[in-house]
């Protein structure tokens, strides 16, 4: 049944959410959840929200409510475009969806046709999204909503703050989300004129990007304000080795750069209802968890044991994950007394391995290739501890969802895992990335558990954190509000952490430190070799009017 409507006043702030996909209508990834669920959580906090999203088949169908608002002629995209009204199934929150069949009515998914190759007219299909992001929130828009903020996330909306910045009158403030960047928008440098940016800007002062054109850095540059998914990400895509390039012109903006950390859908992930568990449990009375794991052993073939510790993992099986340090260690760790179990798919080379362990340790080990919803949920309730060795980690879910289960995790130091897990609080964290710190962190968890006081008092404090999306919502209220704030130049005052983590992680706004000059060349300019040294203060082109 739809939320209520969050009550609406004259002076509500207005935000335009562009996407490329929300869930449940159509999603490859955690964009489409935090497009699903942020601007429902900003909702209940009076913000009037709009959601605007390309009309593909699967939004077009599912989407309740269509109703025509407007058609635009003559757009550099298409010679005809719908903008429709409409509402997303289960939270009603209201969405804008682009109606042009040239573009989007077709089979496949968003970005690929459905032999998983890239649609070679994205640079255009994309273009239109952030076009129309651009019109509506500026003097151009043919609607009564007149956002204050329009909320770009990843590439493929982030032409919206470089549009605006060429446009002139009044026109919103831009927010710029950063959810992967390693996926950037890379097209050739004719495509700046055919989507209708000045050329002046297709250099390293603007969207320019090693000899390409970037729709990432596009945003980046031009965006009034960037934010990303968890603080430490923040700081780490300012390092040569997350920074995919862009960390030079990150550091440059650094004070105007925030860590967020995404919420989870705790209606969803509820261990009090889940209807896939065997029976349900909480915080005060956790016998519903020995079900669950006896009946996890069960259905992965293992011998049903509810004192024997029983490690659980759920993820893509690839290198960046960690699925190698567990292969590694596990010959180790399979001297203690322990079970494990996982659940995913990935890389061919580790999947075959994992199979392999599970044919050697049959009673021991279980394996299954592939993903099940329901055996994902039975995981994390029936498991005793939770593996997330991954490398590097914008945000993450599982380690949020294993708290809330009572299922402390284990993580590498990094991304938003090192945000939203205290080690020996609620879970253990590890760093270096190495098998040996691994397994030395494994082995420290299981000396927790079998302190049967101290664990009970990790699980409980695990429970009890708030990691839905309401504390999120806040977050990005409060940063909405400073980026409209002439006076607002240090975001930190104006947002508190996710998880009320220690300093090391509750710093939502980075300040640039003091260093070393940028590289120079022999003749004094910025180095070309590194990219994004520049200062997007300095540009061609009208300025931004918040009158």
């Amino acid at each position: 049944m739809p939320a209520p409507s969050a009550k609406k006043s004259k002076k509500s702030l207005k935000v335009l959410f562009v996407t490329s996909e929300i869930h449940p209508l159509i999603k490859t990834g955690g964009l489409a959840d935090v497009s699903g669920a942020l601007p429902a959580a900003l909702r209940e906090l009076s913000t009037e929200v709009r959601v605007l999203v390309p009309g593909y088949p699967k939004v077009l169908a599912g989407a309740k409510n269509k109703r025509l608002l407007h058609t635009f002629h003559d757009l550099p995209e298409a010679d005809e475009v719908h903008l429709l009204s409409a509402s997303l199934p289960g939270n009603g929150v209201p969405l804008l969806i682009i109606d042009c069949p040239v573009l989007y009515q077709r089979d496949g998914g968003p970005y690929q046709n459905p032999a998983g190759v890239d649609w070679p007219d994205n640079a255009q299909r994309f273009a239109l999204l952030s076009r129309i992001g651009a019109i509506l929130g500026s003097d151009a828009t043919p609607l009564s909503f007149r956002p204050n903020i329009v909320h770009c996330n990843d590439w493929q909306s982030a032409l919206v703050p470089a549009f605006l910045r060429f446009m002139h009158g009044k026109k919103a403030a831009t927010v710029m989300t950063i959810h992967n960047l390693a996926f950037q928008g890379i097209f050739p440098p004719h495509v700046v004129t055919e989507v209708g940016l000045p050329p002046a800007c297709f250099s390293i002062e603007g969207v320019e990007y090693y000899g390409n054109f970037s729709f990432l850095k596009a945003g980046l540059y031009y965006a009034d304000h960037i934010s990303t998914v968890s603080p430490t990400y923040a700081q780490e895509i300012q390092q040569e080795a997350l920074g995919f390039g862009m960390q030079g012109l990150l550091t440059r903006r650094s004070n105007k750069l925030t860590g967020i950390v995404n919420g989870i859908d705790t209606s969803d992930w509820n261990p009090a209802a889940d209807p896939h568990l065997v029976q349900g449990y909480d915080a005060g009375n956790m016998a519903g968890k020995t079900a669950n794991k006896l009946a996890l052993q069960e259905k992965m073939g293992l011998k049903r044991d509810p004192d024997i510790p029983l490690l659980g993992m759920i993820s893509r099986i690839t290198q960046q994950k960690g699925g190698d340090l567990l292969l590694e260690i596990a010959p180790q760790l399979l001297r203690e007394n322990v079970q494990i179990v996982l659940l995913g798919t990935g890389e061919t080379v580790l999947e075959n391995g994992f199979r392999n362990l599970d044919h050697a340790h049959p009673d021991r080990v279980g394996v299954t290739i592939g993903f099940d919803e329901g055996l994902s949920h039975l995981v994390e309730a029936g498991a005793d501890l939770f593996l997330m060795p991954s490398r590097f980690e914008p945000c993450g879910l599982n380690q949020m969802y294993s708290q809330r289960y009572g299922t402390p995790p284990i993580v590498h130091a990094t991304g938003g895992l090192a945000d939203t897990v205290e080690d020996g609080v609620t879970g253990f964290v590890f760093e270096p990335m190495t098998a040996e710190a691994f397994l030395a962190s494994i082995r420290r968890a299981l000396t927790t558990y079998h302190d049967k006081q101290a664990w009970h008092a990790i699980q409980h404090n695990a429970m009890t954190r708030d990691f839905s999306w309401k504390k999120s919502a806040e977050d990005y209220l409060a940063l909405y509000k400073a980026v409209l704030s002439p006076e607002s130049t240090n975001y930190r005052a104006a947002i508190t952490t996710h998880s009320g983590l220690s300093t090391r992680h509750s710093a939502l706004c980075f300040k640039a430190k003091p260093s070393a000059p940028s590289p120079t060349d022999e003749s004094g300019a910025p180095a070309r070799g590194k990219r994004g040294f520049c200062n997007p203060d300095d540009h061609t082109g009208p300025g931004p009017d918040r009158g």
